[in-house]
């Protein structure tokens, strides 16, 4: 069933409903073409099933790169194992945009202030529009045929460690035809240090 993406109708977690006491924000992202690394990060929440219960899995990639940048599990859906993720993420960079669906996690206080405080955009999914969010999705289908689906983890321990592997060999050796046959970690390293180099230029620039 999975070969042929056939799946029974059943009632699934609900992973994140819409807080109507938090502000919503535009998707800033609609037909702007992505060229650099750091211009837009992107997450979300997906379901993991395991062999008696479930897991949430968080993660925060690169639009450009593919790189993951952090990610979290977590037994519930409080917002903490998100806002630990994204703060993991920026001691490493910064985004010009982050953007995220219009879930709870990611409309609270929490997780806005960082953003605003770091100086990043939000932009958040249209209401029903997962394609705005494709490249996470990409992800998620990648992650769950190539390691979750295949491992049917039994303990939570199991399911990290793996993950913990999975997420490695990703970034580090999993080949994309869309980056030109390199790897994630490869496009974002060459990218961040890019980056670096026009922005202590634009420094040297301006202080002679």
């Amino acid at each position: 069933m999975r070969l042929m993406r056939l799946e029974a109708i059943y009632p699934k977690p609900k992973l994140n409903g819409v807080d109507h006491k938090h502000r919503i924000y535009p998707y800033l992202l609609r037909d702007v073409p992505i060229v650099r690394v750091d211009q837009v990060w992107s997450t979300d929440i997906t379901y993991v099933p395991m062999s008696q219960g479930f897991m949430y899995l968080a993660a925060l990639i690169d639009w450009h790169s593919r790189y993951v940048l952090a990610w979290r599990l977590s037994n519930t859906l409080d917002s903490s194992f998100c806002q630990e993720m994204l703060d993991e993420a920026l001691s490493r960079g910064r985004p010009e945009v982050c953007n995220s669906d219009q879930g709870v996690q990611f409309a609270s206080e929490g997780w806005t202030s960082r953003l605003k405080s770091a100086g990043v955009a939000i932009s958040m999914d249209g209401k029903g529009r997962c394609l705005d969010n494709v490249f996470v999705e990409r992800l998620w289908r990648t992650v769950k045929y190539e390691e979750i689906y295949l491992r049917r983890y039994e303990q939570v321990p199991q399911l990290e460690k793996g993950l913990r592997e999975y997420f490695a060999y990703y970034n580090q050796k999993r080949l994309h035809q869309s980056l030109a046959y390199r790897t994630p970690a490869e496009v974002y390293q060459e990218g961040s240090r890019s980056r670096k180099d026009c922005l202590d230029k634009s420094k040297g620039n301006r202080s002679k």
